[in-house]
């Protein structure tokens, strides 16, 4: 479609705001929101709200149904819980990898895993009888299977309190190097390119700059670079221009101290996995705008990355560890549900964690969908975390169910966690029953929240020296707080360059943080008080005026 018939189109769609398009007819007496009104007529760099529209796999796909290849009783499995079944489920999951991907079945029952579940393939689905019928049950923890993992900042807390899965998908080029490092108590990879000894190849660099919401670079040479390709965007900073860009270049990003936030200033380069549209001459097309601007100072390129596993999934299973309490802050022995880590393009749907120090985790993963997940049973760490440049990743219809027991003192409960300059990331129709928005510091940008109900219960995380708790860009939409208390979830106050629309009445107590920067931030709030605005689901709205323009 031609600029010029994209611009006609949005800036006619302005006019038909509430109408079908955006609105249910119930919804027609509801008021349509300003700032989405303005966001139509912007849709790809609007100053406050970020576009998510290409959130979730493949930006937005049909999950797809993929035959079954393997049954695990075949590879020797027991459903009765009387034998490890973690042999013979990882030889299926192997076998129907070597052949090039399909569904590995897990019919009914309860399998007792003694290890670690291994999705290391491409296009190898696990797919059980639904979570209500499929059970793992796993007897040990990550610190018994792997061993002790601490943090790589230098301190004795359990790196498992974070990271790893009794289900675990990660590229299997990538996965034992990880667990031999742990093994010899070094750091292990966590990010895209590995770690920081391995940076990824340089295919390309990028010779204009580019705004943010942009389709299209211009590279010195495009002769490694094809249609469909996988590759990384990387960013440099420049004495702290691109955290100060991340945060909206608000005036408070000049005087912030910035060099003193080891921990921020670790995760850079910003790296961002995106897809190639297409090549002409020197010109590239990327299958989603850019989340922030490209500048020369940054010494852009295109890069390729370690390993990563694509079209992976997980569906119809309940993992459960051996029960045991809570553990103090941190500490974490790693009775943890399903980690996407360096994946792409993957998924889980119909999946519960039940008594779980974490129970959904995603580390520099890309495109993951979760749909119809939960977590319950027992007090936990983080029920979702999103972290290490995770981008563009969708919860769509998750619970956290309230704790079955209280937690012990000192222990940490976090929700719906967001740190490590990940971006377009989307959680939306949630019910939590209890803990909180996490946005655990690192600078995370451009995120939305939207048509969730929540008991505001528990406190955000993240250390000092991870640097500011938000980037610009963050939304909350159409958000009910049964409780009434507003930190995490009303953020106008807090937050730079971030939009605050259709929240319930709420007010301060319990933890309530300050801005990081001084003077005005930027940020709007809407609608405050009432969650009857139009279109009621952020996400929604945005998916369908991208295929509508």
């Amino acid at each position: 479609m031609s600029i010029e018939r994209r611009q006609f189109l949005l800036a006619t769609g302005a006019a038909f705001l509430g109408t079908s398009v955006f609105a249910t007819p119930a919804q027609a007496e509801s008021a349509t929101a300003t700032l989405w009104q303005e966001f139509v007529k912007n849709p790809y760099n609007h100053p406050q709200i970020p576009n998510v529209a290409y959130a979730g796999y493949r930006t937005g796909e049909r999950l797809p149904r993929r035959p079954v290849l393997a049954n695990v009783l075949a590879f020797g499995a027991k459903r009765d819980g009387s034998a490890d079944a973690a042999p013979a489920i990882n030889r299926a999951i192997q076998h129907v990898g070597r052949w090039g991907g399909g569904t590995v079945l897990v019919p009914a029952g309860t399998y007792r895993i003694d290890d670690i579940i291994r999705i290391g393939y491409d296009n190898v689905v696990l797919r059980g009888a639904g979570s209500d019928r499929t059970k793992f049950f796993a007897t040990r923890s990550l610190e018994e299977i792997v061993g002790i993992n601490r943090s790589r900042y230098g301190s004795e807390n359990s790196a498992w309190s974070w990271s790893g899965g009794l289900v675990w998908v990660c590229h299997r080029d990538r996965y034992q190097p990880l667990v031999d490092a742990i093994k010899a108590k070094k750091w292990p990879f966590e990010g895209w390119t590995g770690n920081e000894l391995e940076l990824g190849e340089t295919l390309t660099t990028v010779t204009a700059p580019a705004p943010r919401g942009a389709f299209t670079l211009t590279v010195d040479n495009a002769r490694r670079l094809r249609p469909g390709q996988r590759v990384l965007l990387r960013l440099d900073d420049d004495q702290y221009s691109l955290p100060k860009h991340m945060c909206g270049d608000i005036p408070g990003t000049t005087t912030y101290k910035w060099d003193d936030k080891d921990k921020l200033l670790s995760y850079f380069p910003f790296l961002w996995p995106v897809r190639i549209e297409w090549v002409r001459g020197k010109r590239v097309k990327l299958a989603q705008p850019l989340p922030v601007e490209v500048r020369a100072n940054w010494k852009p390129r295109l890069t390729t990355m370690a390993p990563v596993i694509t079209g992976a999934g997980v569906e119809g299973i309940t993992i459960q560890p051996t029960k045991v309490p809570h553990p103090k802050h941190l500490q974490d022995k790693g009775h943890n549900g399903l980690v996407f880590q360096c994946a792409w393009d993957c998924w889980a749907d119909d999946v519960s964690a039940v008594d779980v120090d974490n129970g959904f985790l995603l580390v520099s993963a890309k495109g993951i969908t979760l749909k119809n997940t939960k977590v319950s049973g027992r007090g936990h760490h983080h029920a979702y975390a999103t972290r290490e440049q995770s981008h563009d990743n969708l919860f769509d219809t998750f619970s956290i169910k309230a704790f079955s027991e209280p937690s012990q003192s000192g222990a940490g409960n976090h929700g719906l966690n967001v740190e490590g300059l990940s971006c377009g990331n989307v959680w939306t129709r949630g019910t939590m029953e209890v803990d909180v928005f996490d946005t655990h510091r690192g600078l995370p940008f451009g995120n939305v929240r939207t048509e969730i109900t929540i008991n505001n219960v528990g406190s955000h995380g993240g250390s000092a020296n991870a640097g500011p708790l938000y980037g610009a860009r963050f939304a909350h939409w159409n958000i009910t707080v049964s409780n009434q208390r507003a930190g995490n979830v009303r953020i106008d106050q807090v937050a730079p360059c971030s939009a605050t629309v259709a929240i319930s009445e709420v007010r301060d107590f319990g933890q309530i943080d300050k801005p990081d920067f001084t003077g005005p931030l930027n940020s709007r709030l809407e609608s405050y008080g009432t969650t009857d605005v139009v279109p009621r689901n952020l996400y929604d709205a945005q998916k369908k005026l991208r295929r509508w323009s």
